[in-house]
């Protein structure tokens, strides 16, 4: 499976932490997205994405993860501070929430990428809220 990865994230210090975890890790980073248009302009070709819920353009993460997942196959790990606004209906290995760790980061890609698997306090999966 590919070992490439899309950060979709408006805060650039997050953004390139999340780069730093996984370029460090061995995952290449197809591009850090902060918008609807350059998330899906990025998605061909990533096998997973962290997206976050709220972007330049709005609270469009969601619709992003949506589109990119059934568009392109990439899986889905929401990497957010505010996990209730994720919403249902979208396919997703779950969440992390912010701040994160290194660890969940690096759990998360490992199962996004069939590498491992994750404990349950490193991705939460959808609908239970820690």
């Amino acid at each position: 499976m590919s070992q490439t990865a899309l950060i979709v994230e408006d805060e650039i210090f997050v953004a390139l932490d999340l780069e730093r975890i996984l370029t460090d890790a061995g995952y290449n980073v197809a591009g850090i997205a902060a918008d609807s248009r350059s998330a899906i302009e990025c998605a061909p070709g990533c096998a997973f994405a962290f997206v976050d819920v709220n972007l330049r353009d709005g609270a469009t993460g969601p619709e992003i993860a949506r589109r990119i997942a059934e568009d392109y196959g990439v899986k889905i790990v929401f990497v957010t501070a505010n996990p209730s606004q994720i919403g249902n209906g979208i396919e997703a290995l779950g969440y992390i929430r912010k701040p994160f760790s290194e660890r969940a980061i690096l759990a998360a890609a490992a199962l996004a990428t069939g590498a491992g698997q994750a404990a349950p306090e490193d991705v939460i999966p959808l609908g239970i809220a820690m």
